[in-house]
C-alpha cells in the first residue's frame, strides 16, 4: 500500500535514509507507482467468456445442445471461441506494447542515501528521501523544498495553468510536474498513489461505467429475444390446442429462442473492431481496448483540456507598449538583453523568439546575469556595446521595474491601465528597463504582453468535429478572461459557464466554453 508521511524519525539531511531505512520504508509504504491490477494469463482469457455478450452466446450453445442440434452447437461454440480469441488477442498485444514503452520511459530520480548521492529508480523512493531536483526534471514524488534559493515549476499537467509556479523553501512540489528553472533539495512526503496526482488518478478510475458498445449489443439482443418469446408464447397456445405432444413443443420453442440470439453479431463486431485497431497501430496509436474504438465512435460530446491540447502550452510574444523607447524593437531588444537561452526560461524563451532582427545582438556582450527570482521578481543583466560603453537592463513584473524608474502620475497610470488591459485579455505583462552608466535612475521603456496561443490545427479540428456531429467542450482552470479569448479565437463560442452552476456533485473554480 502507497502512503505519505512527515517521517517522525527524519534523516539528516547530510546522510539522508540508509539503505535499511529505506528498504524497511518501501516494505512499509509500498513502491512509488499508481497500483496496478494485475491480471493472469488465464484469468485474461477466461474474463472473455464471462459478461454479458458471451452469456448470450453461452444460453444459445446450450440450448442447441439440449435439442441435439450439434451442428449448432458447434457453430455457436465457435463463433464463442472466436469472440474471445481476437478480444483478447488484441488486449494481449496492446498490454505488452504498454508494459515496453514503460520500461523505457522508467523515470530515474538522484537520491541522498547512506551519505552519498545514487541514481536510482524513481519508483524505489520513500517518504524521508532527500532528493536533488534540478532543471528539466519531472519531480519524481510530491517533496518539500528544504535547500536551495527557489524553484520554477510547470504544473499544467496537475492544474490546467500553462505559467511555470515559482516555488521557494519550506514549500511543496508534486510529483508529475516539470521544474522549468533551479535547483534545490527537497524531503519525498508523499509516494504512489497518496501524491496529488496518484490521488487524482485514482478518481479517474472510479468513474466506472457500461460501455457504448455493451448497452447496444445487448439491447439489440433483448429485442430480438423478447419478440422470440412473444412468438414462442403464442406458438405454445396454437400448439396446445393442436394437442401437439409435449416433447415436440419443448424441442420447437428451444429452437425458435436459439435462433433468436444473435450469436454472430458480436463476433462480426469485434473483427470489425481489430481491423480498426490493426489500422490506429500503423498511426503509432495502441488500443488497448477493443471497445475503446466503437465508445469513441460513438461519441457526440468531447470535452477537451485547455493547456497544451487546444494550446501550445508554450508563451508567445504578443503586442508591445512603448513607454521612454524609441520603438517596440527596442523594448523587445532591451527584454532579450536580459534574457539567457540557456536557462531555458518559458519567459526568456518566449522573448528571445519574438525578436525578429538579432543582427544587433551581435555587437552587444552580455557580461553578467542574475536570473529571476521570487524576491526580486525580475532578472537583470550587464551589457557591454562594441565602442567599450556599459549599460544595464531589467525585465520582470511590471510594477517593480515602475517602482525602479522615475515616472510621472500620467506614466504610472497609463502603465496600471496597459497592465490591466493586457489582464483583460488573458495576457502577461512584462515591464522592461534600462540603466545607462553614470545613470542613477532607471529608465521605463514598456510593457511586453504574453500569452500562450491556440495550437495551428486546433481550430481547424473543432470544425472538422463538429461536421463530423461531435460537438467540443473546452474544460479548464484558467481565468474567465484567458478562457474567452481562446474560445473565441477557436470558434467555441462565447456561452462560458462556471462549474458551480453546472449540476455536479462538488464543486469547483473551472470554466466550460461552449
Amino acid at each position: 500500500m502507497t502512503a505519505s508521511a512527515s517521517s517522525t524519525t527524519a534523516p539528516q539531511q547530510g546522510k539522508g535514509l540508509s539503505s535499511a531505512e529505506a528498504t524497511r520504508r518501501l516494505q512499509q509504504y509500498g513502491p512509488n507507482a499508481l497500483a496496478e491490477k494485475k491480471v493472469s494469463f488465464i484469468r485474461m482469457l477466461l474474463g472473455y467468456f464471462w459478461g454479458p455478450i458471451p452469456w448470450m452466446i453461452e444460453v444459445a450453445a446450450i440450448l442447441s445442445a439440449a435439442v441435439q442440434h450439434w451442428p449448432d452447437f458447434f457453430i455457436i461454440l465457435a463463433l464463442l471461441l472466436f469472440n474471445a480469441g481476437v478480444g483478447f488477442w488484441q488486449e494481449y498485444t496492446a498490454g505488452n506494447a504498454v508494459e515496453a514503452l514503460k520500461k523505457e520511459l522508467a523515470q530515474k530520480a538522484r537520491v541522498l542515501r547512506d551519505g552519498k548521492w545514487q541514481v536510482i529508480d524513481a519508483v524505489g523512493l520513500v517518504p524521508g528521501d532527500i532528493v536533488r531536483i534540478r532543471l528539466g526534471d519531472v519531480v519524481p514524488a510530491d517533496a518539500r523544498l528544504i535547500e536551495g534559493d527557489y524553484l520554477s515549476v510547470d504544473q499544467s499537467a496537475l492544474t490546467g495553468e500553462s505559467l511555470p509556479v515559482t516555488m521557494k523553501q519550506g514549500e511543496g512540489v508534486f510529483s508529475g510536474t516539470i521544474v522549468k528553472q533551479g535547483e534545490v533539495l527537497a524531503e519525498v512526503t508523499a509516494t504512489g498513489g497518496n501524491t496529488r496526482f496518484g490521488k487524482t488518478a485514482s478518481l479517474v478510475e472510479q468513474a466506472k461505467t457500461v460501455s457504448h458498445f455493451q448497452k447496444a449489443v445487448l439491447t439489440i439482443g433483448d429485442y430480438l429475444i423478447y419478440v422470440s418469446l412473444m412468438l414462442v408464447a403464442i406458438l405454445v397456445l396454437v400448439q396446445l390446442h393442436r394437442q401437439t405432444p409435449w416433447l415436440d413443443l419443448i424441442q420447437f420453442a428451444l429452437i425458435l429462442t436459439v435462433a433468436s440470439i444473435p450469436v454472430a453479431m458480436p463476433a462480426v463486431l469485434s473483427m470489425t473492431m481489430a481491423v480498426g485497431a490493426m489500422m490506429l497501430s500503423k498511426k503509432k496509436a495502441i488500443v488497448t481496448r477493443l471497445e475503446s474504438i466503437e465508445e469513441m465512435a460513438s461519441m457526440d460530446i468531447l470535452c477537451s483540456d485547455k493547456t497544451g491540447t487546444l494550446t501550445q502550452n508554450k508563451l508567445t510574444l504578443g503586442d508591445i507598449e512603448t513607454f521612454k523607447a524609441t520603438d517596440a524593437q527596442e523594448v523587445l531588444l532591451m527584454a532579450s538583453l536580459a534574457s539567457r537561452a540557456e536557462d531555458r526560461d518559458a519567459i526568456d524563451e518566449a522573448v528571445l523568439q519574438g525578436l525578429k532582427d538579432t543582427s544587433h545582438l551581435k555587437s552587444l556582450e552580455q557580461t553578467k546575469f542574475v536570473p529571476f527570482d521570487p524576491v526580486r521578481k525580475r532578472t537583470e543583466a550587464t551589457v557591454r556595446s562594441a565602442d567599450g560603453d556599459t549599460f544595464q537592463v531589467t525585465k520582470g513584473a511590471p510594477q517593480v521595474i515602475m517602482g525602479m524608474a522615475n515616472l510621472t502620475d500620467t506614466d504610472i497610470k497609463r502603465a496600471n491601465e496597459v497592465v490591466d488591459s493586457f489582464a483583460a485579455q488573458g495576457y502577461r505583462a512584462l515591464g522592461v528597463g534600462i540603466k545607462k552608466e553614470g545613470e542613477q535612475d532607471w529608465t521605463f521603456l514598456g510593457i511586453l504582453s504574453l500569452f500562450d496561443p491556440p495550437r495551428e490545427d486546433s481550430a481547424e479540428t473543432i470544425d472538422r468535429a463538429r461536421k463530423y456531429g461531435v460537438f467540443v467542450k473546452m474544460v479548464t482552470g484558467d481565468n474567465l478572461a484567458i478562457v474567452k479569448q481562446i474560445a473565441a479565437k477557436l470558434n467555441l463560442g462565447t456561452n462560458i459557464l462556471k462549474s458551480d452552476i453546472l449540476p455536479v456533485p462538488e464543486k469547483n473554480k473551472n470554466f466550460s466554453a461552449d
